[in-house]
Protein backbone atom coordinates (compact mmCIF):
# COMPACT_ATOMS: atom_id res chain seq x y z
CA UNK A 1 0.00 0.00 0.00
CA UNK A 2 2.39 2.85 1.16
CA UNK A 3 3.91 2.07 -2.53
CA UNK A 4 0.69 4.53 -3.59
CA UNK A 5 1.80 7.11 -0.89
CA UNK A 6 4.73 9.58 -1.85
CA UNK A 7 6.23 12.82 -0.49
CA UNK A 8 5.66 16.15 -2.51
CA UNK A 9 7.74 19.07 -1.71
CA UNK A 10 6.79 22.58 -3.68
CA UNK A 11 8.06 25.55 -3.55
CA UNK A 12 5.68 28.66 -3.85
CA UNK A 13 6.30 32.24 -3.70
CA UNK A 14 9.35 31.36 -1.60
CA UNK A 15 7.91 29.02 0.96
CA UNK A 16 8.85 25.45 0.47
CA UNK A 17 5.91 22.97 1.09
CA UNK A 18 5.79 19.42 2.32
CA UNK A 19 2.63 17.26 1.63
CA UNK A 20 1.83 13.64 1.40
CA UNK A 21 0.09 12.62 -1.79
CA UNK A 22 -1.73 8.95 -3.05
CA UNK A 23 -3.54 7.74 -5.85
CA UNK A 24 -6.71 6.25 -6.25
CA UNK A 25 -8.77 4.32 -8.08
CA UNK A 26 -11.16 5.80 -10.72
CA UNK A 27 -14.60 4.70 -12.41
CA UNK A 28 -15.29 5.10 -16.61
CA UNK A 29 -17.88 7.79 -15.62
CA UNK A 30 -15.40 9.96 -14.39
CA UNK A 31 -13.04 10.19 -17.48
CA UNK A 32 -16.61 10.64 -19.45
CA UNK A 33 -17.03 13.51 -17.27
CA UNK A 34 -13.49 14.31 -18.40
CA UNK A 35 -14.06 14.38 -22.24
CA UNK A 36 -16.28 17.35 -21.63
CA UNK A 37 -14.13 19.59 -19.24
CA UNK A 38 -11.17 19.09 -20.65
CA UNK A 39 -10.95 19.50 -24.81
CA UNK A 40 -7.17 19.58 -26.26
CA UNK A 41 -5.79 19.38 -22.50
CA UNK A 42 -7.06 22.74 -21.89
CA UNK A 43 -10.25 23.46 -19.23
CA UNK A 44 -13.02 24.37 -20.24
CA UNK A 45 -16.90 24.76 -19.52
CA UNK A 46 -18.98 22.45 -21.91
CA UNK A 47 -21.38 24.97 -23.29
CA UNK A 48 -24.10 22.58 -24.10
CA UNK A 49 -24.53 20.53 -20.89
CA UNK A 50 -23.91 22.82 -18.54
CA UNK A 51 -27.06 23.86 -17.05
CA UNK A 52 -28.05 20.41 -16.41
CA UNK A 53 -24.95 19.17 -14.94
CA UNK A 54 -24.83 22.31 -12.66
CA UNK A 55 -26.88 20.28 -10.49
CA UNK A 56 -27.17 21.09 -6.12
CA UNK A 57 -24.66 18.07 -5.78
CA UNK A 58 -22.28 19.71 -8.32
CA UNK A 59 -22.62 23.14 -6.97
CA UNK A 60 -21.69 21.99 -3.51
CA UNK A 61 -18.58 19.94 -4.88
CA UNK A 62 -17.63 23.13 -7.04
CA UNK A 63 -17.84 25.09 -3.43
CA UNK A 64 -16.20 22.57 -1.74
CA UNK A 65 -13.28 22.48 -3.66
CA UNK A 66 -13.20 25.83 -5.11
CA UNK A 67 -15.39 28.10 -2.78
CA UNK A 68 -14.31 30.54 -0.49
CA UNK A 69 -16.22 32.49 1.93
CA UNK A 70 -15.24 36.26 1.93
CA UNK A 71 -16.42 39.59 3.15
CA UNK A 72 -20.34 37.61 3.65
CA UNK A 73 -20.38 36.44 0.21
CA UNK A 74 -18.76 33.47 -1.82
CA UNK A 75 -16.18 33.30 -4.38
CA UNK A 76 -15.82 30.11 -6.93
CA UNK A 77 -12.20 30.34 -7.88
CA UNK A 78 -12.59 29.61 -11.96
CA UNK A 79 -8.91 30.93 -12.44
CA UNK A 80 -8.30 28.37 -14.78
CA UNK A 81 -11.23 28.76 -17.43
CA UNK A 82 -11.51 31.28 -19.94
CA UNK A 83 -13.89 34.81 -19.35
CA UNK A 84 -16.53 32.84 -21.94
CA UNK A 85 -16.43 29.93 -20.05
CA UNK A 86 -16.80 31.35 -16.70
CA UNK A 87 -19.64 33.59 -18.42
CA UNK A 88 -21.50 30.67 -19.23
CA UNK A 89 -21.01 29.33 -15.88
CA UNK A 90 -22.32 32.76 -14.20
CA UNK A 91 -25.33 32.74 -16.09
CA UNK A 92 -26.19 29.04 -15.22
CA UNK A 93 -25.53 29.92 -11.74
CA UNK A 94 -28.00 33.59 -12.37
CA UNK A 95 -31.26 31.89 -14.25
CA UNK A 96 -31.55 28.49 -13.07
CA UNK A 97 -30.71 29.66 -9.16
CA UNK A 98 -31.42 32.75 -9.34
CA UNK A 99 -28.49 34.03 -7.31
CA UNK A 100 -27.24 37.41 -7.55
CA UNK A 101 -23.53 37.00 -9.08
CA UNK A 102 -20.39 39.32 -10.32
CA UNK A 103 -17.74 38.37 -12.27
CA UNK A 104 -14.61 39.60 -10.65
CA UNK A 105 -10.48 39.69 -11.53
CA UNK A 106 -7.71 39.08 -9.77
CA UNK A 107 -4.22 39.20 -11.43
CA UNK A 108 -6.59 38.67 -14.79
CA UNK A 109 -7.82 35.41 -13.95
CA UNK A 110 -11.92 35.77 -13.53
CA UNK A 111 -13.87 34.75 -10.49
CA UNK A 112 -17.53 34.19 -9.90
CA UNK A 113 -18.29 36.06 -6.44
CA UNK A 114 -21.92 35.21 -4.75
CA UNK A 115 -23.12 38.02 -3.40
CA UNK A 116 -24.16 38.56 0.91
CA UNK A 117 -27.91 38.64 -0.61
CA UNK A 118 -27.92 35.18 -2.32
CA UNK A 119 -26.13 33.61 0.68
CA UNK A 120 -29.00 31.96 2.38
CA UNK A 121 -30.05 30.96 -1.19
CA UNK A 122 -27.02 29.43 -1.82
CA UNK A 123 -27.19 27.52 2.18
CA UNK A 124 -30.42 26.29 1.15
CA UNK A 125 -29.29 24.99 -2.57
CA UNK A 126 -25.95 22.64 -1.11
CA UNK A 127 -26.58 22.68 2.48
CA UNK A 128 -27.88 18.99 2.20
CA UNK A 129 -24.54 17.96 -0.07
CA UNK A 130 -21.97 19.21 1.84
CA UNK A 131 -19.69 17.64 4.23
CA UNK A 132 -19.74 19.59 7.71
CA UNK A 133 -15.61 19.92 7.43
CA UNK A 134 -16.48 22.39 4.60
CA UNK A 135 -19.41 24.18 5.85
CA UNK A 136 -16.97 27.16 6.78
CA UNK A 137 -17.06 27.97 3.09
CA UNK A 138 -20.96 28.91 3.14
CA UNK A 139 -20.15 30.95 6.32
CA UNK A 140 -21.34 28.20 8.89
CA UNK A 141 -19.34 27.68 11.75
CA UNK A 142 -19.87 24.29 13.89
Amino acid sequence: MWKYLYPVIRTRKGTKTYAWAFYTRTLPCFKELKTLFYVDGKKVVPSEYIYELVSPIALAHLIMGDGSYIKGGLVICTDSFAMEDVVLLFNVLTIKYGLDCTIRKLDSAPRIYIKVNSMDKIREIVLPYMHSSMLYKIGITV
